[in-house]
């Protein structure tokens, strides 16, 4: 991955990271921008990081629906024009058009993903379409789980804001 695809899935990964901190905000205005800051840092790393394994995970469903095993690195990744559409889908959604558009963001997003896929593996379109969905609701659906666990875990663990 090129240094302009690292930096456009982090700003996408920001984007994402500040829509979803927004209902926080709004709901405890005395967060402190010291507080907020590293949120955002880790959520940027954390939604960038997710966004640069949908197409490695779409790649590994392929090959697992192929009868010949594909080359073993991975030729399907972000490029430029792959990643544009997704950080223009994080920067529209961003702050909280609604979970509806931003769930038409990312299959359109998504969509675009599927002929590069089929190209470089030679399964059909539907086929590259599944792989595709099964891995950004696959990743989505982790990453969900480790956010509630966080929560939980810190609600058990008593972390508390400073006293102002």
């Amino acid at each position: 991955m090129s240094t302009l695809v690292l930096i456009l899935l982090l700003l996408a990964g920001l984007s994402e990271a500040a829509g979803r901190l927004l209902p926080l905000i709004a709901r405890r205005p005395r967060t402190s921008r010291p507080q907020l800051i590293p949120l955002l840092l880790i959520g940027a790393v954390v939604e960038g990081a997710v966004f640069a394994l949908w197409p490695p995970t779409a790649w590994t469903l392929a090959g697992l629906m192929l009868s010949t095993p594909l080359p073993g690195t991975a030729a399907f990744t972000w490029t430029p024009d792959l990643v544009v559409p997704l950080l223009l889908a994080a920067v529209l959604a961003f702050p909280l058009l609604g979970p509806l558009l931003h769930l038409l963001l990312l299959v359109a997003v998504g969509a675009g993903l599927v002929a590069p896929l089929a190209a470089a593996t030679g399964l059909g379109w539907w086929a590259a379409a599944g792989c595709v969905a099964v891995a950004g609701f696959g990743l989505g659906i982790a990453v969900e789980v480790v956010r509630r666990l966080v929560v939980k875990a810190s609600a058990i663990t008593g972390v508390r804001e400073p006293a102002t």
